[in-house]
């Protein structure tokens, strides 16, 4: 909590306002910040200054990892995080790419898990990098990305959070990810909790020990309808110690993130919180 705190009060008070093209808004905006969670201490992300929905920033990655392009998936699995994007995006809704309803395109894990080559087929990244893991591999190039600037065009919205690089020392599993672009009060609590469970999840499954995530933002920004309930609201509010993630132990591959998992298999446990705050959305 005090890293988040400490950034949003940072952009209050150093931040320069920039114009956002895709959304016609003004951002007060810092370039580079960098967070840090210990997953071996179980020192679980979860904002408390203001009522966080851990359960949608999972389902979402979930959704990535399972490589979705439809935001009635998404839906399925627990977040409505796609639906305005997919739906209320007027760029996307007159591009040739769509398919129709709830329809995202080429994003995030539909990327990462059918990357392009060059000489015709594809690539699964993260069952490659799974694969690695499992056998003590690390080659130093296991990065899940999903930025792939020739395909922005095919996808309702280029990925913000892009590229988890995993490394393995001895049997400790780390993860560096970098994140082009955050809405710090609304998207850096998911961004936060999905970071810490992407490593926990791949340390679980590939049999090893979950070490520190290291989170690189490069563009941190809070949009001019946002920043007096950040600096009046949330910013006065004393935050609370940190919950718990509690996965459920029979989650031992990526076959049953594919298949089987649901929001039933994670619990948070000991979270004390402040009372919601409805931060404007930006699409």
């Amino acid at each position: 909590m005090k890293q988040y705190l400490d950034l949003c009060q940072r952009i209050v008070d150093e931040g320069v306002w920039v114009n956002n093209e895709r959304t016609g808004k003004r951002c007060l905006t810092v370039i580079n910040a960098d967070l840090t969670y210990d997953v071996s201490k179980g020192e679980f992300p979860l904002v408390t200054t203001r009522k966080s929905f851990w359960k949608s920033a999972i389902a979402e990655m979930i959704g990535y990892i399972r490589g979705y392009d439809n935001a009635a998936d998404f839906r399925a699995l627990g977040t409505k995080t796609w639906d305005m994007n997919s739906n209320d995006n007027q760029a996307w809704l007159n591009n040739p790419y769509r398919k129709g309803d709830d329809d995202c395109g080429f994003i995030y894990g539909a990327v990462a898990r059918n990357f392009p080559k060059p000489d015709g087929g594809s690539v699964d990244l993260l069952r490659n990098i799974v694969d690695d893991l499992k056998r003590g591999v690390d080659n130093r190039g296991e990065i899940l990305t999903f930025y792939h600037p020739g395909a922005f065009h095919m996808g309702c919205l280029r990925p913000c959070m892009y590229s988890h690089h995993f490394s393995l020392l001895g049997d400790t599993l780390y993860l560096n990810s970098t994140q082009r672009s955050c809405d710090v009060p609304l998207g850096l609590n998911f961004n936060m909790v999905q970071v810490y469970f992407l490593l926990a999840i791949m340390a679980q499954i590939t049999g090893k020990k979950a070490g520190v995530a290291y989170h690189k933002i490069v563009n941190a920004h809070i949009y001019e309808d946002q920043l007096e309930l950040m600096r009046d609201v949330q910013l006065k509010r004393e935050p609370f110690e940190p919950p718990k993630l509690i996965i459920n132990p029979d989650i031992k591959s990526l076959e049953d993130l594919e298949t089987w998992v649901t929001l039933d298999d994670f619990e948070v446990v000991d979270y004390q919180y402040h009372e919601a705050i409805k931060y404007p959305f930006s699409v």
